[in-house]
C-alpha cells in the first residue's frame, strides 16, 4: 500500500487494547499486516495491525499505551505506510523488557515465574513488532502489568541457515518477534513484583537450537550423528520463524521413533532433547502405565496426555508453544491390531486413539511425540506412516568414538578430582570394548570403582575402611581391565567362554590341508571386512566326523577379532520345540545384525535339522529356516561371515542347501603315516624314542582318522606303563582303520 494519511481513534475494547496491535478496518488493511505510522516529519513508529469490524474505514484505533509511547491525540490525522522485516536482520534474538504492575492498588507479593511469562508472552505476541521504548500491557495470571521494551538484540542469522552461532550480537530499534526469541524480564527499580525462574537473565538460548551443540555436556556420548538428523527432521521448522515455514506450505514432524537394542541411550536422548528445545517440560509416559483393567480408561488415559496441547490450540493457534510427549516401551500399547488374544480388543482402541490423537481430523500442531522401543517389528504399521511416527531413528550400539566420548562422561568427574591413575587410557579402552552399549561402558566403570574401593577396606572379622590409604584412592589401569575381564560382559558381543571351549587343545597344524583351510578362512574373513558388494560371505567346512570342522571354524572365527561372534550350537537346543529352535536361530542372526561386522559359527547343521538317517527324518521347518537366513543380506552398511560345519555334504546336497553357502571347503583326516607322525610331534605326548618306534610301524602305511579321535587313543594309551604304551597305541590305531581296510 503506498503511504495514506488516516485519522487516530480510540482502542474499541479492553480485548483488543490487550493484543499490542493497532486496530484498523478490515477494508483498509489485513490482519497480521506492519505499518509504519509517522506522526511527524521526524517521528516514525512501527505497528502490526489487527483488523476489526468495529473500526471505521480510513481510521486506525491505538490503546492508551499506544499513544503514550507515539504521542498521538485522538482524532490526529497521521501517514500510515506498509513497514516490511528484513528476516535474515530483523529476527528477535533476545529482548529486554522492564514490567511492573499496571495498576499500583492491584500489587501483590506473590512471586511470578519469568519462564511461564516469557513462554505467554511469545505465543501472545508471536509475529508482531517491537520498537525499543514501546510500551505495551500484557495480562498474565489474571493480573494486568505495564512494559517496557528496554533493549533489542537481532538473531544470529546463521542459526536460521543450519549454521553454528556465529557469537555476533547486534542491537536493531525495530524487530520481529519469533518463536524461538529469547524473553528477558527486568522489573522496575521502584517495583514490589517477585520475579522467579531463568528469565530474569540473559541466557544464550539461541545456542540451544543449535544443530552443533555439544550433547556430551548433556551426558550423551557417541550419539552426534543421529542427534544431527533428528534435529535436520524433526526440529530445523520450528527454528525458523512461523510465516516463513507456512509460505513453503511445510508441516511440521509430529513423530519420532527411536529403536535399538536396549542400553544404547534411547530414554536419555528422549529426555535430553526436551532440555535441548526451548519448550515445557517433556511428559514421561511408560507404555504399560496407560493400560486400565476398566473398559474405557486406558483411552481416556491418552486423551489426558493430549489435553493440554489441545486446549492450548484452541486458545492460541499457531502461537501455541510445543508440547512434547514421550512414550517409553511404544510396543506395550501398540502392537498390531487384531494379533491380542484377550476378547476386550484393549490393545486395539489404545492404537486407535493414540493414531486419531497424532493425526485425526482435528490435527494438532504443537505436538511432538517421541516413541521409543526396542521391537519396531511389534509396533502398528499405522503407527509409522509420514504423518505420525515419520522419523524413525536406529539407535545402534557406539562406535570406537562414541565409545571414547561415553568412557569420557562416566570418568569425568573422577578425572576432576584426580581420582584417576594416570595410566588409565580412555583410547585403549573403548578400542577394548567392541559392541558395548552405553550402559555396558557405564557399568564397566562402575565395576573399576568398586575393584579399586575394594582394595582399601581392611580383611579383618568386621569390615573397615583403611583411612590412610582411602585418601589416596585411585582407580588404575588394571582395575578396568579386572572388571573388563571378569564382571561387565556385552550383551552383543563374543562370549570367549564360549568358542573356547572348542579350541581346548589348540590347533594341530599336522600337514598342508589344515593350513589350507586356515588360509581359506583367512581370505574369507578379509573379503567380508574390506568388499562392499559382499556384505554377506557363508562357507561350509564339511568332512568326516572327529576332523576338527568346530575347532577350525572357531579359531577363523576368533582370529577374524570381529567385534559380534556367537556359534550357534545344537547342545543350546536340547528339547526345544521345531518353532523355538527356529525363534532360538532367528535371535542369533538379528542380534548379529546389530553389530557392524559379525561372524555366525553354524555348528553341526544335521543336529540342528535332526537329520537321522532311518526314516529318513529331518526338520523341515528348521531347514527353511536357516535356508532364509544363509541367504538373508544384512541391512545397509552391516556386514556378516557365516561359517557352517557338516559331516553329512552329502545330506545337505539332497536338501538343496549347499547352493545357499558361498563356498565349500573340506577339512580331511589324517590319511598318511608322515602326517600321522608330524601330529604326534606337535602333541608332544611321547617320547622321542616311543616317536621313532611309532613312525617305522606307520611310515609308507596309509592311515584314516581324524585329529579329534588321535588325541583320544593317545590319552587312552598314556594311562598304560611306560613298556605297553607302543604297542597299545598301535593296536588302538589298527582297529580304528581296519573297518575301512587302512593301515595295511
Amino acid at each position: 500500500m503506498a503511504t495514506r494519511t488516516m485519522q487516530a481513534a480510540r482502542c474499541p475494547t479492553d480485548e483488543l487494547s490487550l493484543t499490542n496491535c493497532a486496530v484498523v478496518s478490515e477494508k483498509d488493511l489485513q490482519s497480521g499486516q506492519h505499518v509504519t505510522v509517522r506522526t511527524t516529519p521526524t517521528h516514525k513508529f512501527v505497528f502490526t495491525v489487527k483488523g476489526h469490524h468495529s473500526v471505521l474505514p480510513g481510521t486506525i484505533a491505538f490503546s492508551l499505551p499506544q499513544r503514550k509511547w507515539a504521542g498521538l491525540s485522538i482524532g490526529q490525522e497521521i501517514e500510515v505506510s506498509n513497514y516490511n522485516f528484513d528476516k535474515s536482520r530483523q529476527c528477535i534474538g533476545a529482548m529486554t523488557i522492564e514490567i511492573d504492575f499496571l495498576q499500583k492498588k492491584s500489587t501483590d507479593s506473590s512471586p511470578y515465574d519469568s519462564d511461564k511469562m516469557a513462554a505467554e508472552f511469545i505465543q501472545h505476541f508471536n509475529n508482531q513488532s517491537f520498537s525499543v521504548g514501546q510500551q505495551l500491557v500484557f495480562s498474565f495470571c489474571d493480573k494486568l502489568f505495564g512494559l517496557l521494551i528496554k533493549d533489542i538484540e537481532a538473531m544470529d542469522s546463521s542459526i536460521l541457515k543450519g549454521e553454528p552461532a556465529s557469537g555476533k550480537k547486534q542491537k536493531i530499534e525495530v524487530g520481529l518477534l519469533v518463536g524461538n526469541s529469547q524473553v528477558i524480564f527486568e522489573k522496575s527499580e521502584s517495583s514490589s513484583l517477585t520475579l522467579v525462574g531463568k528469565a530474569k537473565t540473559k541466557e544464550a538460548r539461541q545456542t540451544i537450537i543449535n544443530p552443533d551443540w555439544n550433547f556430551e555436556k548433556m551426558g550423551i556420548g557417541g550419539l552426534d550423528k543421529e542427534f544431527s538428523d533428528i534435529f535436520r527432521r524433526a526440529f530445523a521448522s520450528r527454528v525458523f520463524p512461523p510465516d516463513i515455514v507456512e509460505q513453503m506450505g511445510c508441516k511440521h514432524v509430529k513423530g519420532i521413533l527411536l529403536f535399538g537394542p536396549p542400553g544404547c541411550g534411547k530414554t536419555l536422548m528422549a529426555r535430553q532433547i526436551g532440555k535441548m528445545l526451548n519448550a515445557r517440560e517433556p511428559k514421561i509416559v511408560n507404555g504399560p502405565e496407560i493400560l486400565n483393567k476398566y473398559v474405557g480408561e486406558s483411552e481416556a488415559n491418552i486423551r489426558k496426555l493430549f489435553a493440554d496441547a489441545e486446549e492450548e490450540q484452541k486458545r492460541l493457534g499457531a502461537n501455541s508453544g510445543l508440547h512434547i510427549i514421550i512414550f517409553d516401551e511404544l510396543d506395550a500399547i501398540c502392537k498390531q491390531r487384531g494379533t491380542g488374544a484377550s476378547s476386550t480388543g484393549v490393545h486395539d482402541t489404545v492404537v486407535n486413539q493414540l493414531l486419531s490423537k497424532i493425526d485425526g481430523v482435528e490435527q494438532l500442531n504443537n505436538i511432538l511425540v517421541i516413541g521409543m522401543t526396542n521391537r519396531p517389528d511389534l509396533i502398528d504399521e499405522a503407527l509409522m506412516r509420514p504423518g505420525r511416527f515419520e522419523v524413525k531413528m536406529e539407535i545402534g550400539l557406539p562406535d570406537e568414538k562414541g565409545r571414547v566420548q561415553i568412557l569420557n562422561i562416566h570418568t569425568a568427574k573422577m578425572r576432576e578430582f584426580k581420582l584417576l591413575a594416570s595410566d588409565v587410557d580412555v583410547k585403549e579402552l573403548a578400542a577394548e570394548t567392541k559392541n558395548y552399549s552405553g550402559a555396558e561402558l557405564e557399568g564397566l566403570v562402575r565395576a573399576a570403582q568398586s575393584t579399586a574401593m575394594n582394595r582399601h577396606i581392611k580383611a579383618t572379622s568386621t569390615v573397615e575402611v583403611d583411612m590412610e590409604r582411602a585418601e589416596k584412592l585411585q582407580v588404575t589401569r588394571t582395575d578396568f581391565m579386572a572388571s573388563l575381564n571378569n564382571d561387565i560382559k556385552p550383551a552383543f558381543g563374543t562370549n570367549q567362554e564360549d568358542y573356547s571351549s572348542y579350541i581346548m587343545n589348540g590347533i594341530i597344524k599336522w600337514g598342508d590341508p589344515v593350513t589350507r583351510v586356515l588360509e581359506d578362512g583367512e581370505l574369507l574373513v578379509q573379503q567380508t571386512k574390506n568388499s562392499d558388494r559382499t556384505p554377506l560371505v557363508s562357507v561350509l567346512l564339511e568332512g568326516p566326523p572327529h576332523s576338527g570342522k568346530t575347532a577350525l571354524a572357531a579359531k577363523i572365527s576368533e582370529d577374524s577379532q570381529f567385534p559380534f561372534i556367537k556359534i550357534c550350537s545344537p547342545d543350546k537346543m536340547i528339547g526345544h520345540s521345531e518353532i523355538s529352535k527356529c525363534q532360538a536361530i532367528k535371535k542369533i542372526f538379528d542380534d548379529a545384525y546389530k553389530s557392524q561386522l559379525s561372524c555366525v559359527v553354524v555348528d553341526d547343521i544335521e543336529r540342528l535339522l535332526d537329520y537321522v538317517p532311518i526314516g529318513p527324518r529331518f526338520s523341515n521347518l528348521v531347514l527353511q529356516a536357516l535356508l532364509v537366513l544363509l541367504k538373508k543380506t544384512p541391512p545397509h552398511g552391516r556386514k556378516l561371515l557365516i561359517i557352517g560345519t557338516t559331516s553329512r555334504k552329502d545330506v545337505l546336497q539332497e536338501m538343496e542347501m549347499l547352493d545357499a553357502f558361498s563356498t565349500t571347503i573340506h577339512v580331511q583326516n589324517i590319511s598318511s603315516g608322515d602326517h600321522l607322525v608330524e601330529a604326534l610331534e606337535l602333541l608332544g605326548s611321547f617320547t622321542d624314542a616311543e616317536r621313532t618306534t611309532i613312525a617305522q610301524h606307520v611310515k609308507g602305511k596309509r592311515v584314516w582318522i581324524g585329529i579329534k579321535k588321535l588325541l583320544m587313543l593317545i590319552e587312552m594309551s598314556l594311562q598304560m606303563d611306560q613298556e605297553y604304551r607302543v604297542s597299545k597305541f598301535l593296536s588302538l590305531l589298527k582297529d580304528e582303520g581296519a573297518d575301512r581296510g587302512f593301515f595295511e
